[in-house]
């Protein structure tokens, strides 16, 4: 008789504690054979609605909005989980020509994460005919042909009519070699389900890499700065959000508090290149600088479930972008 038959022996023994392990650690263990997972980029222009459709995706605000360019700064993984797939989404900055350092080191960033990802998500507004900038983007993707799968994402569509859906989608599928070309509404809800789908489709057999329920892989640190520099961008003018960094000072629990009433102390500097910048965000009397700690309080408070006591004071970093000292400082080294 067999003693190692199915279900018995040290093979058997290890799988199931493999099995409780990884199911305690948040892991599914009853995924099906043809479970997919992996990493899809989202990349396009300044203000194309990437950050937007990541949102949507994933269902909560993993990404911070803004109508103006240059919102994104942080490579964002945004977490979906389904039933036969998980997507992980790497939302970066929006590919552009560099006028400062921080641009560079921003393109450098968006080309490595094309290099390791599953699938490409190209994003092209409906509301706007393709651009220089579309087309210097679509000619850098073209060398991933044959290697990584291009989808094309035309956004924004409730922006126009359906005529004006269809002429933007004859645009973009003559703007490269795509492997799918799909209109997609983030705001109004349209087809975000169906550019999951398509995304989902090109990711390779694996079990999932993430456990089940994480929404992103970022430091809450980082999602808190995100939060008040969204704040922050609110009716600015149009050059200030080049010029406007933050980091977190200092971001803890506060101590001697009843366990039914937590407190959470939250340091931060909000940081600018010029003494003018600097009365535009603190307002007339501080004014500005109150919205902005309300604004962004509201979301923290939500981030983290508990009320906080945000603390935000704003400095002066003299052209900071164009300084690799100052970058390294606010954590835009990245090498």
């Amino acid at each position: 008789m067999d003693q190692d038959t199915a279900g018995d022996g040290p093979e058997a023994a290890l799988d199931d504690k493999i099995a409780a392990a990884l199911g305690e650690s948040g892991f599914r263990t009853d995924v099906p054979e043809d479970y997919r997972a992996g990493f899809a980029c989202l990349v396009g222009r300044p203000n194309t609605g990437k950050s937007t459709l990541a949102n949507a995706l994933v269902g909560e605000k993993i990404a911070i909005t803004s109508a103006k360019p240059q919102t994104t700064r942080h490579t964002v993984r945004g977490i979906v989980h389904r039933e036969d797939h998980q997507l992980i989404l790497v939302d970066t900055p929006g590919l552009h020509r560099p006028r400062t350092l921080l641009g560079e080191r921003l393109n450098d960033l968006v080309a490595g994460t094309l290099a390791e990802v599953d699938v490409i998500g190209f994003c092209i507004p409906a509301d706007e005919l393709p651009g220089p900038g579309d087309r210097y983007i679509a000619e850098q993707l073209a060398q991933f042909s044959g290697r990584t799968p291009v989808v094309a994402l035309v956004t924004k569509t409730d922006l126009v009519s359906k005529d004006e859906v269809g002429a933007a989608l004859l645009r973009t599928s003559q703007l490269g070699d795509f492997a799918d070309v799909v209109p997609v509404s983030a705001g109004a809800g349209f087809q975000v389900d169906i550019v999951d789908e398509v995304l989902a489709g090109h990711l390779p057999l694996s079990p999932p890499l993430y456990p089940d329920g994480d929404l992103t892989d970022q430091p809450e640190a980082v999602m808190v700065a995100e939060l008040v520099r969204e704040a922050a961008l609110e009716d600015v003018r149009d050059e200030l959000p080049h010029s406007l960094a933050v980091q977190i000072e200092e971001m803890n629990p506060r101590e001697d508090r009843p366990e039914d009433r937590p407190l959470w102390d939250v340091h931060v500097n909000i940081y600018v290149e010029r003494d003018s910048q600097k009365a535009i965000i603190i307002g007339r009397g501080g004014s500005r600088l109150k919205q902005i700690g309300s604004r962004a309080r509201k979301g923290i408070e939500a981030l983290l479930g508990t009320p906080v006591y945000l603390d935000i004071h704003v400095k002066v970093l003299k052209d900071w972008q164009r300084d690799p000292k100052s970058l390294g400082r606010l954590g835009f080294d990245f090498s």
